[in-house]
């Protein structure tokens, strides 16, 4: 499959402090893929140096295509019409789609005569979210694009891009610390923690290897055979595991499906696991 991200290596230091550390991962072309992970934990300088906004320290980024990027603030200048936004993106870059940006926010019910200060948090979100589109890009990248927003708009949003990835050839980034936000979007997972890549893969896949075990408490440092522990805790007299690999045919344990949010979760609070695939895997 064809990569419309990958990172090797990559390091990103600020005087003392490492934000990014031996950071490798590849997104393939066509996914909705979260970046998930706690507030500090480097989401937010993975995706400036993915759009070269930020020079890395060490290592190696390719984005092959072109590529587009809403910061979390949405920049939009107060004092312009809707149409006067548009009317900056198309002199600011060679590649812009005046129609289709029109026609998506007059279909939205935005009005192209409002000035931008002048809408909600929802609108001002799918205007913002319209000037990228415009650029016609092959990777879309979104950094906590549904922070400040209701759950009605944040809803809006996420389904919107949904039509735009159905409708058009693109790929999509988009970080958040909120995993509610993207359990139904996005189909490719990295969770990002301390500066690392903890996990990174199809979601599914992800899903289907993974298992909330319960068991005897003097059970939890002896899990079943052919499995890896990413998350362990002991309650009076039952254990709690979540594990990776082999089917539990164990009899004392009882086993069931994990839900994305706790995957993610499990993952936070044991930085010492991880769940990587081999990026030769996916292929550029």
């Amino acid at each position: 499959m064809s990569v419309a991200l990958r990172t090797t290596g990559l390091g990103v230091r600020y005087r003392r402090a490492d934000a990014l550390r031996d950071c490798s991962l590849a997104v393939p072309a066509g996914r909705i893929a979260a970046l998930v992970g706690p507030n500090g934990a480097g989401k937010t300088t993975l995706l400036h140096v993915a759009v070269g906004l930020l020079t890395p320290t060490s290592g190696e980024v390719s984005v092959p295509g072109r590529v587009a990027f809403m910061a979390q603030d949405k920049p939009l200048y107060d004092t312009f019409t809707v149409a006067e936004m548009l009317a900056f993106g198309r002199r600011l870059n060679r590649v812009w789609d005046q129609e289709y940006a029109t026609a998506r926010l007059t279909g939205l019910g935005i009005p192209l005569d409002r000035r931008t200060a002048r809408l909600s948090g929802g609108q001002q979100a799918q205007v913002a979210l319209t000037v990228a589109l415009a650029r016609r890009p092959d990777l879309l990248v979104l950094d906590e694009p549904l922070a400040n927003l209701d759950p009605l708009a944040r809803h809006d949003v996420m389904r919107s891009l949904m039509v735009e990835v159905a409708e058009q050839p693109l790929t999509v980034l988009i970080s958040s610390h909120v995993v509610a936000d993207l359990r139904d979007t996005c189909d490719w997972l990295i969770v990002l923690g301390g500066g690392r890549v903890q996990v990174s893969g199809d979601v599914d896949d992800l899903l289907a290897e993974h298992l909330a075990l319960t068991g005897p408490a003097e059970l939890v440092d002896t899990p079943p055979a052919g499995t890896r522990v990413v998350e362990a805790s002991r309650t009076g007299r039952q254990a709690r595991l979540l594990v990776r690999g082999a089917p539990v045919l164990d009899p004392r344990w009882s086993a069931r499906p994990v839900d994305l949010e706790e995957l993610v979760m499990a993952y936070l609070r044991s930085p010492q696991a991880s769940a990587l695939p081999a990026l030769a895997a996916v292929r550029a």
